[in-house]
């Protein structure tokens, strides 16, 4: 696997008469790629991570509205079937984004602007990869956390796009990966792709983040992102909050990578992000085995709210937003779409 590009990673495809998508759930060991049927095989892809990253999610429900409308002339359960799809999981914002956008296209070009979702986002990436990797030092080592690769956007990746985009620069990057509990997306997925892209990394207990910090002389902080307000506060996997805390006691630039389909625009802070809440499960056993007393009350939200002044910059295919957020972000919603042409 170590000589395999990133990129060579299709997380999520049209297949015919389904969606194809890799099961996420079960790398690094095996690579299995399944194939949704039906609205609820989508639907379930999504809500249990077999599917996930925020701009992947996107496209895979774009996707998945396509087959929908494929699959029913009936227009009340096609758009029951669209509702559910959009409700998968509320916290992200681009499968709305998405799901939205399709519905917007003509019945009969619901596949072609899935495709051309699916065509943009490599392109957004491309383009948020070159703006970020010039971010970062020649020489540097550089901390990440949960997954932002290829198998998150359904391109080349956003925050981990930007790190191995620097890499084949001929920038010296060593990645640190917070292994991001309680999925272990960080030490499952990222270590995977970085290796499989050529990229030093070092995989860390999330609890190890403010030391390494210090320790190894982090020069920056780059991560995903879920869903941006127009205040620059930004959810993302949890324990990003915590980052980004040490991170400005340490003087460490944090960097959010996202595109703007990932931005909010009717939102104007964070205290109006819906946090997704996980199964108790999945904090109170590893894998198979318990690991906690079966009845221990258990908090477990996904996602946790980091406040725009907290974050350094922000990087999308538009180029690289500065606070003040409250002027930056809005503006974002004036501009056309960036290439699409190329996309297409």
């Amino acid at each position: 696997m170590s000589h395999l590009p990133a990129a060579a990673f299709e997380a999520v495809w049209w297949d015919g008469d389904a969606v194809g998508y890799i099961d996420q759930r079960g790398l690094p060991h095996d690579i299995i790629r399944k194939r949704a049927h039906g609205v609820d095989e989508i639907v379930e892809a999504i809500a249990t991570l077999a599917v996930r990253g925020a701009p992947c999610i996107g496209i895979f429900g774009a996707y998945g509205v396509a087959l929908a409308r494929a699959s029913t002339d009936d227009d009340s359960a096609f758009a029951s079937a669209a509702a559910r799809i959009r409700a998968a999981r509320p916290t992200a914002v681009n499968l709305a984004w998405a799901v939205d956008r399709v519905l917007a296209a003509a019945q009969s070009e619901h596949l072609s602007e899935a495709r051309a979702i699916h065509a943009e986002q490599r392109a957004v990436d491309r383009a948020i990869a070159e703006f970020g990797a010039a971010l970062l030092p020649d020489r540097c080592d550089v901390l990440t956390h949960c997954n932002t690769g290829p198998l998150a956007t359904g391109g080349d990746g956003t925050a981990l796009g930007v790190i191995i985009a620097a890499h084949r620069l001929g920038k010296r990057v060593h990645a640190y990966v917070d292994e991001t509990r309680p999925l272990l997306q960080g030490a499952r997925l990222t270590t995977f792709e970085l290796a499989a892209a050529g990229v030093p990394a070092t995989l860390i207990a999330d609890a190890a983040a403010a030391a390494t910090m210090r320790e190894k002389k982090i020069a920056a902080i780059i991560v995903g992102a879920d869903r941006i307000a127009t205040n620059g506060d930004t959810a993302n996997k949890i324990g990003t909050y915590q980052l980004a805390i040490a991170a400005a006691h340490h003087r460490i630039p944090f960097y959010v990578a996202a595109p703007r389909s990932t931005i909010d625009f009717a939102l104007t802070g964070g205290d109006g992000i819906v946090i997704e809440q996980r199964a108790a499960e999945e904090v109170r056993a590893f894998g198979e085995q318990a690991t906690a007393p079966r009845d221990v009350d258990v908090y477990n939200p996904a996602f946790d709210v980091t406040p725009g002044h907290l974050i350094t910059a922000i990087v999308t295919e538009y180029g690289v937003l500065r606070p003040p957020y409250q002027e930056a972000i809005p503006d974002l919603a004036l501009r056309p779409r960036l290439l699409l042409e190329f996309a297409r």
